[in-house]
């Protein structure tokens, strides 16, 4: 989940892997895979760097439970 800020200023937590495509408009839509649309404060950009974040994240954690799934054997 990464953390964005709605137009109201509220903040949001959506699922990177539900998003479908990012707009510039010259508000940042975000279009979900069910074709929800969420208008936030970030840009395009902003919202990239936050899923590769994300990403990189999970994916250290997987390593991580993995070497220590390997140093029990």
């Amino acid at each position: 989940m990464i953390v964005l800020t709605k137009i109201n200023k509220a903040q949001i937590a959506v699922n990177s892997d539900l998003i479908q495509y990012i707009e510039e408009t010259p508000d940042t839509v975000i279009t979900m895979t069910n074709n929800d649309k969420v208008v936030v404060h970030e840009s395009m950009s902003d919202i990239i760097q936050k899923v590769v974040h994300y990403r990189r994240l999970i994916n250290h954690l997987i390593e991580a439970e993995y070497e220590r799934q390997r140093g029990k054997d």
